[in-house]
């Protein structure tokens, strides 16, 4: 068998040097392990260089695989010597990159976001504080925490009345995932812009603190360096760079889905709150723990909304009431378009998962009401879904938000207001 991990080397060498990466000829595969004997063979691959964009779960389930031009005579070799099934899902990434965001700032209106392209942190950033400028009554533009780099990590707080009970919103923790801040400042416009009467009713009733970028040096990094970077941005050794921030928060840190290995891109970092974007962030988020009932992450894709635990499939705290809650907020994401999701705890349906931000909240803070979206698609674009569909995932994901928070009123959350 031929392996060869000259298209991880390339691409380490370039993010280190700051040359930007190009994934000309790179493909991905779905491959579907049968067995666990099959299912373990993937899962050593990212040891030899290769790229998940869907990791190795369970027997069944996809696994979607980014293979280097290098690297696709081994790959070959190993699907025939393990009988795997599997088909090319995309034929060059880069032709991707390339079509995914048309950028067109002739029509922006200044200090406007607009979203039929995505934007730069700057971009993101500047919107905000213009937020802050045209609503001073009603939104806050506030520091969540600060990043290896010497950025803020920048949000807002919008209230439309005192004491109200808190929602708090997260998105780009991985830096690649751009539909996700995306989605998250569709969503504040709508907060603040929106005529619907349910929308009215949901952003009214609530405190909202909103966190587009949780990673800004790596989200930078992604449109400078490396467009599928994923983690942040501090190095570790000659080579390696960057910790999965979703790895690296104090609960059950280091109990599976992670990894000791600096290069891989699940590594969960020397310790848990290793990493001064988690640590800042986890201690803005404490200090406001009883303002907050809801806490909702964004990441992408897969078509997924998951709430915890990622180190167990036990069922534990309000496992009952978070599945019907999720059950009917997908029912209501799928109205508009037919978009289809699967809900369920992290573990159970996608893959075993540790130390990352939800869990944190769950674990720690006994925040209620606690989800993940894994967001659009289910793999033809997989982490570079065209710009065009930024409307849509955001519309859809506004009606399913007013029917999370509707069933979760209905079950009695906040039990207490703030609380």
């Amino acid at each position: 068998m031929k392996w060869n991990a000259f298209g991880l080397i390339a691409v380490l060498v370039a993010t280190a040097t700051a040359e930007k990466v190009s994934y000309q000829d790179f493909k991905v595969f779905r491959v579907l392990p049968k067995t666990t004997q099959q299912l373990q063979t993937l899962s050593d691959l990212e040891n030899l260089g290769y790229s998940f964009w869907l990791g190795p779960s369970k027997v069944g389930a996809n696994v979607d695989l980014m293979v280097s031009p290098e690297q696709l005579e081994g790959f070959q070799d190993l699907v025939k010597e393990n009988g795997l099934e599997y088909e090319e899902y995309v034929q060059d990434v880069q032709t991707l990159i390339d079509q995914e965001n048309p950028r067109d700032s002739a029509n922006r209106v200044s200090g406007e976001l607009g979203w039929t392209s995505y934007h730069t942190l700057g971009e993101i950033y500047d919107w905000l504080e213009f937020l802050g400028k045209t609503y001073p009554d009603k939104v806050t533009v506030v520091k969540g925490g600060s990043t290896y780099e010497g950025r803020e990590i920048k949000g807002v707080r919008v209230s439309f009345k005192e004491n109200n009970p808190g929602v708090f919103i997260e998105g780009g923790i991985h830096a690649r995932e751009w539909i996700t801040p995306a989605t998250v400042t569709y969503f504040l416009n709508e907060l603040l812009t929106s005529k619907d009467p349910e929308v009215r009713e949901l952003a009214e009733r609530h405190d909202w603190y909103i966190f587009p970028v949780f990673n800004p040096d790596g989200y930078i990094f992604t449109h400078t360096g490396d467009r599928l970077w994923r983690k942040t941005r501090r190095p570790y050794g000659r080579i390696c760079k960057g910790v999965d921030a979703n790895r690296n928060w104090d609960y059950k840190w280091m109990m599976g889905g992670a990894s000791s290995a600096a290069c891989s891109e699940t590594f969960a970092g020397s310790s848990a709150f290793s990493e001064v974007e988690t640590q800042t962030l986890s201690e803005y988020i404490g200090s406001i723990g009883d303002k907050f009932y809801a806490y909702i992450a964004f990441h992408s894709y897969s078509q997924l909304l998951l709430f915890p635990y990622g180190h167990t499939k036990q069922h534990l705290d309000n496992y009952d009431e978070l599945y019907e809650i999720g059950t009917k907020t997908i029912q209501a994401l799928s109205k508009r378009y037919g978009t289809r999701y699967v809900t369920g705890n992290i573990a159970e349906t996608i893959y075993i998962a540790s130390g990352c931000s939800m869990d944190w909240v769950k674990g720690t803070l006994r925040t209620p009401i606690t989800f993940t979206y894994e967001l659009r698609d289910k793999g033809r674009y997989g982490f570079l879904l065209p710009a065009n569909q930024i409307i849509p995932t955001g519309q859809e994901v506004v009606d399913s938000l007013v029917a999370l928070f509707r069933e979760a009123k209905a079950k009695g959350y906040p039990k207490t207001a703030g609380n």
